[in-house]
């Protein structure tokens, strides 16, 4: 069933890369295509040389209008990639870390143990499932997995009485502070990292800079020039706001888009290790981490 489903994930993740390499084509295309409408509109009445009369100075302005928005938008494309990069480090420590847990918690009291370990595959399960698909839809806001509080409920039950259940225990609640910094670290761009005022100062200075283009519509130029001047930054400008966009969003389904896959490998990992050592676990909830 486990690989059964996991063949459908794949496909349907395919099926979702095809979807947003098609949109993401589309739009370039299609915004391409209005800006080089407007440029070829703009030039039948334009005069011959454009309707700078200093076209070196005319130049010189807008080289420092596409230098500006290019290193104010480099700036911000490095910092939502290194956001990006965070929280992809943080979901791959943090599926290392509660692998680490479940082999920990086989040295607990035997009263918890099983109960922790169902807990811990209880947690994957919940980030996989319905926790993923919210930091997807940027709707997570401050909520916790609600298995990491079941686990806190039942530590406080736990009395180490052995040398090994002591260090088990102490062990125990240095693993836990490291997953619970590696989840902050995971969720911590889902609602989004742009604010507001950004996106709309670069959707001025874009709209700023394509106007600008028009008035190098020249009437004795070839149209295939024109269309290609104007043609070539648009498509560079609008690839450049799609990438941010995709760094602003990291979770999801897509190119690229970040995926459980990290939670989904240690959980095998440990469904593995639990047949080794004969454990008949049986979880607490249900295969999207749900309570039963």
């Amino acid at each position: 069933m486990r690989q059964t489903g996991g063949r459908r994930r794949e496909s349907l993740w395919l099926v979702e890369v095809d979807v947003n390499v098609l949109l993401g084509a589309l739009l370039v295309i299609g915004v391409a295509a209005i800006t080089i409408t407007l440029m070829l509109l703009v030039r039948r009445r334009a005069p011959e040389g454009s309707y700078f009369s200093d076209g070196d100075r005319a130049s010189g302005v807008f080289g420092v209008l596409a230098t500006g928005f290019s290193v104010l938008l480099g700036f911000i494309i490095f910092l939502a990639f290194d956001s990006y990069d965070q929280s992809r480090s943080g979901a791959e420590t943090e599926a290392t870390v509660l692998a680490q847990q479940v082999e920990t918690a086989q040295y607990m009291p035997k009263a918890v143990s099983v109960e922790l370990t169902g807990e811990l595959v209880c947690y994957a399960r919940s980030v996989i499932g319905p926790e993923w698909s919210a930091l997807e839809h940027g709707t997570l806001g401050d909520a916790i997995n609600p298995w990491g509080g079941e686990m806190f409920r039942t530590l406080q039950t736990v009395d180490p009485k052995t040398a090994t259940e002591q260090s088990a225990y102490d062990r125990w609640m240095d693993q836990t502070q490291a997953r619970q910094q590696a989840r902050l670290a995971r969720v911590h761009g889902a609602e989004g990292i742009i604010p507001t005022p950004l996106w709309l100062v670069l959707a001025v200075i874009s709209v700023v800079i394509f106007l600008y283009m028009l008035f190098f519509a020249d009437h004795g130029e070839r149209a295939k020039t024109q269309a290609l001047m104007m043609g070539s930054v648009t498509v560079v400008i609008t690839l450049l706001l799609l990438l941010l966009v995709f760094f602003n969003h990291p979770h999801g389904q897509g190119v690229g888009r970040l995926q459980p896959t990290a939670m989904e490998r240690s959980l095998r990992q440990i469904d593995s290790e639990l047949a080794i050592v004969g454990l008949d676990l049986k979880p607490p909830c249900d295969a999207n981490g749900r309570a039963n």
